[in-house]
């Protein structure tokens, strides 16, 4: 496959995280007070926020590249990263924050990476969003909170059959980010809080580009957030909840995506020089018991052009082990790279984004690569009441990479009221 097409894959994903982005963006202009400058800090809807972030991490040797087996010939533990980041709450006593958890924030983050080998994994940067809220309120100034992040980082040296064959983590110089950690938030004063928690890290590509063992990092964040217009909220009157309908509501989705392959030849493994497309639909029923949490099941269909792929006239000489040259590689048919399965869906819903998990299982298949248990994690974000953008990951048996789910998706009998 050309380095060209690879590129422009990459900006899909790009553009794709860009737009979560700037729906983040267009929700906060939408209803920022219009009132004169000197006196937004009281009549503000939102609390601005700016904040650094130092954090400190161990990276998890699962990997012969990380224990030792790279040009440094040393082991890879330990990674520094630096972050700024902007973020916007509601304040205390409206109805959204009353009903999402106290103190729910979200925003968009510029990170930098320093990895400890700059020549065979790069010193990525991550831009990403990130969502957080408090869990506990220990006393009147300390609280437990959680946070998660997703987005892209760039800037890897991705593995090279010539120039950096030891990398055998990372394929591809665009991975996804992921982050999810719980903190202590000590209030310090009006303006700032200080934050130090503990803290899991996974950097992938989904699948798209092989290797995909990706890095994994965990460890300690320390940072300092500066509250900009944060105002005395004890004179803010408690706006009044509306009463919740429990309902159900039906989700469609269609998503697609691209993944790589390799076909295991009398014991080497080969890797297929294809992308291959993957595009499904699911029709979720869930269950809305409150403003927080939605429950269901759904009907998964998917086509995966990889299921199936074979290695094409097979023949090794006598007394060689190895096959001579790569071999030529075929696909199944399409009836055999179809499937249907049943998930159960569990969703937990916030101002702009939901998180949706999945366990399920192809109950029909075309090929034996598809009879699987597969697990989903998805972020769904609301384009309007009835609409929404999602990027999701397909797992198999909880470890095997399968493929990502980037789509669009719409709400029917959505009963939810739209809280501003």
């Amino acid at each position: 496959m050309s380095k060209c097409s690879l590129v422009w894959k990459d900006k899909i994903v790009f553009v794709l995280t860009m737009m979560f982005m700037l729906h983040s963006g267009v929700a906060v202009g939408q209803k920022k007070n219009r009132q004169e400058s000197d006196t937004i800090c009281t009549t503000s809807r939102f609390i601005h926020r700016i904040g650094i972030d130092v954090r400190p991490e161990y990276i998890i040797p699962f990997n012969s590249f990380l224990q030792g087996n790279n040009d440094k010939n040393r082991s890879l533990n330990s990674c520094l990263s630096t972050h700024l980041r902007y973020s916007f709450q509601y304040r205390s006593g409206s109805a959204i924050d009353s009903i999402y958890g106290h103190n729910t924030y979200q925003g968009i983050g510029l990170a930098h990476y320093s990895l400890g080998d700059t020549h065979e994994l790069g010193n990525p940067l991550a831009l990403y969003l990130f969502q957080g809220a408090r869990l506990a309120r220990l006393t009147s100034s300390l609280s437990l909170n959680y946070e998660w992040n997703f987005g892209l980082s760039f800037g890897w040296k991705p593995y090279d059959e010539e120039a950096n064959y030891n990398n055998t983590i990372i394929g591809s110089r665009v991975n996804a980010y992921i982050f999810a950690g719980l903190y202590l938030n000590q209030v310090l004063s009006r303006e700032f809080d200080l934050v130090v928690g503990y803290s899991f890290t996974h950097f992938s590509n989904g699948n798209t580009q092989i290797p995909n063992a990706g890095l994994n990092t965990t460890g300690l964040r320390l940072g300092l957030v500066y509250n900009m217009n944060k105002g005395k909220d004890k004179d803010k009157k408690s706006e009044k909840i509306p009463l919740f309908v429990k309902h159900w509501n039906y989700d469609l989705l269609f998503f697609g995506s691209w993944k790589r392959t390799g076909v295991d030849v009398d014991g080497y493994k080969y890797l297929s020089p294809d992308s291959y497309g993957v595009f499904g639909f699911n029709i979720s029923a869930l269950y809305n018991f409150d403003y927080r949490f939605k429950a269901g099941f759904s009907l998964d269909g998917l086509h995966d052009g990889s299921a199936g792929v074979y290695a094409k006239d097979n023949i090794v000489p006598l007394g060689h082990d190895e096959p001579e040259d790569p071999p030529e590689f075929g696909s199944a048919s399409f009836r055999k790279r179809l499937a249907l399965g049943l998930s159960g869906r569990t969703e937990y819903v916030m101002p702009f984004f939901t998180i949706d998990l999945g366990l399920g299982a192809n109950v029909l298949a075309g090929h034996s690569d598809l009879r699987v248990f597969y697990q989903i994690l998805a972020l769904k974000m609301n384009l309007t009441n009835n609409t929404f953008l999602h990027i999701g990951y397909s797992l198999k048996n909880f470890h095997t990479p399968n493929h990502l789910m980037l789509g669009f998706g719409f709400h029917f009998h959505n009963k939810r009221v739209s809280l501003k």
